[in-house]
């Protein structure tokens, strides 16, 4: 007789490029105690991030019949994923018609007995052990090596306790006598190799090689390049679909920005300020005292930003952080649209604390160490009490989340700053916090990002100062 055998199986998978280079990550978790049973993550290759995220729900399928072969239909298993495609077409409520979805679903349809699986989708900040499995493995084929489970460190950042871990139904813990979870970890190493020796199905990536292990952050899923999940029938989402909130700071996002089933995006047009006084002389202007006025020129700018907005006619509200020079753009665009400017605290500047007014050559001269400090660290605040650029990155983005939620398929304007607008464009691209210096962000000029209701974004202009020739 079978013996009732219960696990949690959370997967992941991303694409640096979407299709670009590709990997997945997926963990066996004990529900009783959040302890994870077996782990696996591999560099598959050029792929998008939904064959990724497949591969990854395949591999911790596997993983978790491989654990317990004697099992049989008495294996019960729960897979907690962030990607909401995912769980919504393996668990029916979406048709599946992308030719590259349908053979890794039928593949992981296969696996166990359909009725022995059910699916939760969960928020990417419940992910992190599989999310960090997955960008080991893409970082172990950046380097041309395959992933190691020795090397890996995802567990460390993974919520041990079991309430962190379980869906909101509690399962009873995973049952078996002392040693059968180093012997189930074996015999799933063991299943997951034999996995990626078979042929992949038709159109798809071949699989290289991996072992199972934890990896750190990984790319968000996105719709398929002109393709899409079909939704439920009309009516909406079935009534136990959550809503993918927005990633938090510093997590890697990517997205095409097409899918019909999401409805259309929160998109957000990004107006850096007009000039100040202290533009043209490159001075450290942030929210730590400086408040400087717009400059004549700043006022130019910000009417012929004003004149161009009216011309698209696409601007439905406007959000101002509170400092000066962004609340007097605002109202000029404002003024020409017949809108209201809404403040948003989230918005304002950086505060640059000691170095507030001065040139970098300045901060360079005083403050030689503290400034090679900033320079090299995000976590690392500017002397005097200023905001390091973790800090605002955490603050962006829960003014980002905030203002998704409100201003879901409408079109609003921000009028912010330099490193609210590059924060944004850098979580939106999943790129890392050095990205920040490697962006020209001119005075005036427009930015736009389109946020999808599962969590997605598309970045899709950057620095255009067309309007301002």
């Amino acid at each position: 007789m079978s013996v009732a055998r219960q696990v949690v199986v959370e997967a992941d998978g991303g694409s640096r490029g979407n299709p670009g280079p590709a990997g997945y990550g997926a963990v066996v978790i004990d529900p009783a105690t959040g302890e994870p049973l077996a782990e696996a993550a591999e560099y598959i290759g050029v792929a998008t991030n939904n064959v990724a995220e497949y591969r990854g729900l395949i591999a911790g399928l596997t993983a978790a019949k491989a654990l317990f072969p004697d099992a049989g239909d008495a294996l019960r298993v729960h897979v907690r994923m962030d990607s909401k495609l995912v769980v919504e077409q393996m668990s029916g409520r979406w048709k599946i018609k992308h030719p590259d979805m349908k053979p890794l679903a039928a593949r992981a349809a296969a696996i166990l007995p359909p009725s022995s699986v059910t699916y939760e989708w969960i928020p990417r900040a419940q992910n992190k052990h599989a999310d960090r499995l997955a960008n080991e493995a893409m970082d172990a084929g950046r380097d041309g090596r395959q992933w190691e489970a020795s090397a890996s460190t995802a567990a460390l950042d993974a919520p041990s306790a079991p309430s962190a871990r379980t869906p909101s139904a509690t399962l009873p813990p995973v049952q078996g006598p002392p040693g059968d979870q180093a012997a189930g970890a074996a015999r799933a190493r063991a299943a997951l190799a034999a996995a990626r020796g078979a042929a992949a199905p038709e159109g798809l990536f071949p699989m290289p090689g991996a072992a199972e292990t934890p990896e750190a952050g990984v790319a968000a899923e996105s719709p398929e390049a002109g393709v899409a999940a079909e939704a439920p029938e009309a009516g909406g989402e079935p009534t136990d679909a959550r809503p993918a909130p927005q990633r938090t700071a510093g997590t890697p996002q990517t997205g095409w920005g097409s899918a019909p089933d999401l409805g259309a995006p929160a998109t957000l047009v990004l107006l850096r300020h007009g000039e100040t006084a202290l533009t043209p002389e490159k001075r450290f202007s942030g929210s730590g005292g400086t408040d400087p006025e717009l400059s004549a020129v700043g006022r130019g700018q910000a009417e012929r930003a004003a004149e161009h907005f009216a011309a698209l006619g696409t601007v439905q509200e406007i959000v101002s952080s509170p400092l000066r020079r962004c609340r007097e753009t605002a109202a000029a665009v404002a003024a020409r649209l017949g809108l209201d400017v809404r403040i948003d605290e989230g918005l304002r500047e950086t505060d640059f604390g000691a170095w507030e007014g001065l040139t970098f050559g300045e901060v360079r001269e005083r403050y030689g160490d503290d400034l090679t400090a900033w320079l090299a660290s995000p976590d690392t605040a500017p002397t005097g009490g200023g905001e390091s650029f973790a800090e605002v990155a955490e603050r962006v983005a829960a003014a980002r989340d905030r203002l998704v939620a409100r201003y879901a398929g409408r079109t609003v304007l921000l009028v912010t700053h330099v490193t609210p607008i590059k924060t944004l464009v850098r979580l939106a691209l999943g790129a890392p916090p050095e990205a920040l210096f490697r962006m020209e962000l001119s005075a005036a000029s427009v930015s736009t990002v389109a946020y999808y209701g599962d969590g997605n974004a598309s970045v899709r202009l950057l620095n255009d100062t067309s309007h301002l020739r």
